[in-house]
């Protein structure tokens, strides 16, 4: 019986928002529940590598716009000196800057939408995860992560409700679904960067969660503002590492909890609550 990969995409073309750190710190909670995790660096800044304490990857040959750039010359990609294992239990294929540059040949590339995708795909037999950490924008980089994924999960930071921004989002995803992609739904919403002490902390997650809990799953799990998760980035450790007894930390494992307990009610068609 062939494994099943859970390919899950973390988007928001909002800056700011924890994506980066959202995506490290479920894939080695991940991990830490024994699951296999690939991770894929999929934003051109590279934030991802450096959280996972990669530096100077500009330097870097092998990178995940190499494999692209290999696929879509019918090179053979070397999967063996791309995929990057990590002490925290997880892998990673890093990005670089050549990716900004990678974007623009994309557009005339044929089924450039795909070719994430088609890269990945070999890949997926050997992991139970594969979390791919998308650029703040809705272009052809992130379309390609859509166009690869499974489910989306969607940082939001509770300080400001960009509704016109989610609407963007989520049509979006609606598009490459019907065009591209009938697979992909949406994992949920994840709420970052809160400070739940301030009216405004408090107000911004009950609008979040009555805009949008009755179509989309809104986790319980609130991810809090604190100074240990960018001390966690500075030095390239995810927050397990650096602050295991943060209130962050906790609120990241409890979160990973409720996407596998999400996923396994999926999985048996139960009705999520």
């Amino acid at each position: 019986m062939t494994k099943k990969c859970n390919v899950i995409v973390v988007a928001n073309q909002k800056g700011g928002t924890g994506k980066t750190t959202t995506t490290e710190n479920v894939g080695i909670g991940l991990a830490s529940q024994g699951k296999k995790v690939l991770m894929i660096d999929f934003d051109p800044q590279g934030d991802l590598s450096a959280c996972l304490g990669l530096k100077n990857t500009d330097d870097m040959e092998n990178t995940i716009s190499k494999a692209m750039n290999d696929f879509i010359y019918d090179k053979e990609i070397d999967y063996s000196n791309l995929i990057i294992h990590h002490e925290e239990k997880i892998d990673l294929i890093p990005s670089n800057i050549e990716l900004a540059d990678f974007e623009l040949k994309l557009v005339s590339v044929m089924n450039r939408e795909r070719v994430l995708d088609m890269c990945l795909s070999p890949l997926k037999q050997n992991y139970d995860y594969i979390l791919i950490d998308c650029p703040p924008s809705l272009g052809m980089l992130t379309i390609n992560a859509l166009s690869a994924a499974d489910k989306v999960l969607i940082p939001v930071q509770a300080q400001y409700l960009p509704a016109k921004g989610m609407t963007k989002l989520l049509n979006t995803i609606g598009k490459v679904k019907h065009q591209i992609n009938p697979k992909i739904n949406i994992l949920g919403v994840a709420i970052t960067l809160a400070n739940m002490q301030t009216n405004l902390g408090r107000s911004t997650v009950e609008t979040i969660k009555n805009n949008y809990g009755n179509h989309i799953k809104v986790f319980n799990s609130i991810i809090p503002i604190g100074v240990k998760a960018a001390e966690a980035s500075v030095v390239g450790k995810s927050i397990y590492h650096h602050a295991k007894d943060s209130s962050v930390a906790r609120a990241y494992a409890d979160l990973t909890k409720e996407i596998t307990k999400t996923e396994k009610k999926k999985q048996k068609g139960a009705p999520e609550r």
